[in-house]
């Protein structure tokens, strides 16, 4: 009797994915836990393998079109009733990625003046997708009608705890996700309050056509993920951006007088790097902005450890690596870990849990140019650091009596208002600045 071979959870929150590679054909013998599939997810390209064993009788999925978590992959024959495994025990492998024909480095090296960050890692504004995967989203609901339910694992647990359909549910979450309080409050009730104020739909785009010739292509699962989270952050969290402006020209000269030994290890001295430091730093010193908010149980949730999570600019979009215990690593450790995780991310080699647990983030646009920016704060997180192109300016030597040339790097953060007052974020960036432009105030105060 034929089995078929369903697709199964490869991540947290991940619903569907596209379709890079079928690793079988139809008439291959396969055995348990052989990869018979590469699916690009939001964050990696991950190999699915097989719960069965036996004969691939026909395939369901197409390369580069999108499959979905539940939807048959094969149809095996041949013995596989005897060598089913439970899907909850196939655990996706992250493998490499092929980067796209023709594709080249996003920012060539001429087009950096002295002084601005070079980064072995381009980054840009973040997008908040791209730094942990995205709250759950749609899982089957085992006994329903194969519909998608838009709950944890964990709810959809306590739904059938308290004896009810989870189908029933409004969910108050992004794109009607079910929260355990959503659950809680139906059980009590109060099914109407819980679904929320109702966001108006997006109005349908006209016929472009009617004007001249178009192209649609579909998004990559990176794009499709930005849409989410962006669309989340913005209507959730109520954003403010100070800005500022370091002089950095000390430390341009410590940075090119210590890069040597950096590059004994096989690291660079990035600004990038030498800047988690002093954040990693400042976010000791300013446990507001090392938090998250708790709206449900109305706390504040403040983390004793620090992870930065840094902005990579890659072919598929802007990825997020985060650097852990951030606080308790040299420069050059960090040089050497930011180096490696924004070649992973390059090359699509990271795995979902060097995207995750991430408190604050940096975003480095100092390699490509402008004069400032707004990022936009990643949930939960409460605050993003955004990095300018650096720039000779006048400033006027008191003790000279005149104007002096300095490098001049302007600076922004974007802070969730909810938490972070106007006062307090001026404090948290000028201590930065005032870091950067005075190294030894690690020392003392760090």
């Amino acid at each position: 009797m034929a089995k078929e071979f369903k697709l199964p959870e490869v991540g947290e929150g991940i619903e569907a994915g596209t379709v890079v590679r079928v690793l079988v054909d139809v008439g291959d013998r396969i055995e348990v836990d052989q990869p018979v599939l590469e699916l690009e997810t939001d964050k990696a390209v991950v190999e699915v393998p097989s719960t069965v064993a036996g004969t691939v009788e026909s395939i369901g999925v197409k390369e580069n079109e999108e499959a979905k978590v539940g939807q048959v992959v094969l149809t095996v024959g041949e013995g596989s009733d005897a060598a089913e495994k439970p899907a909850a025990e196939a655990e996706p492998e992250a493998v490499e990625a092929k980067p796209d024909e023709g594709r080249g480095s996003p920012v060539p090296a001429e087009r950096r003046r002295e002084g601005e960050p070079r980064d072995g890692a381009e980054t840009g504004p973040l997008q908040a997708s791209q730094r942990r995967p995205t709250p759950p989203t749609p899982a089957r609901e085992a006994g329903g009608d194969g519909g998608l339910v838009p709950a944890a694992p964990s709810v959809r647990r306590l739904a059938r705890e308290k004896g009810i359909d989870i189908r029933q549910v409004p969910g108050s979450g992004l794109l009607g996700r079910i929260s355990a309080q959503d659950v809680i409050r139906f059980v009590e009730g109060g099914a109407a309050a819980s679904a929320g104020p109702a966001r108006p739909a997006a109005a349908p785009l006209p016929d472009f056509s009617k004007w001249g010739e178009v192209e649609r292509k579909p998004m990559s699962g990176v794009r499709k993920a930005t849409v989410r989270s962006m669309t989340n952050a913005w209507a959730t969290v109520p954003m403010v951006t100070h800005f500022d402006k370091a002089d950095i020209t000390e430390f341009e000269r410590l940075r090119k007088r210590y890069g040597k030994r950096a590059e004994e290890v096989g690291a660079k001295l990035t600004p990038t790097a030498m800047i988690l430091k002093i954040v990693a730093a400042a976010l000791r010193r300013f446990p507001d902005f090392n938090a998250s908010i708790d709206t449900d149980a109305q706390e504040i949730v403040y983390k004793k450890y620090v992870n930065v999570g840094v902005a990579v600019d890659t072919d598929s979009g802007l990825l997020v690596p985060v650097i852990r215990d951030a606080d308790k690593k040299s420069m050059i450790q960090l040089a050497v870990e930011l180096g490696e995780l924004a070649e992973k991310a390059r090359d699509r080699k990271l795995g979902l849990d060097e995207m995750q647990g991430g408190n604050f983030s940096v975003s480095n646009l100092g390699g490509i140019g402008g004069t400032g920016f707004t990022p936009i704060v990643n949930p939960p997180d409460v605050a993003i650091l955004g990095v300018s192109r650096g720039d000779y300016q006048p400033v006027f030597d008191r003790d000279k009596g005149k104007f002096v040339p300095r490098l001049i790097m302007p600076v922004s953060l974007t802070y969730d208002h909810r938490l972070i007052d106007g006062a307090a974020a001026a404090r948290f960036l000028r201590w930065i600045c005032e870091a950067i432009e005075e190294p030894f105030l690690l020392t003392i105060e760090g």
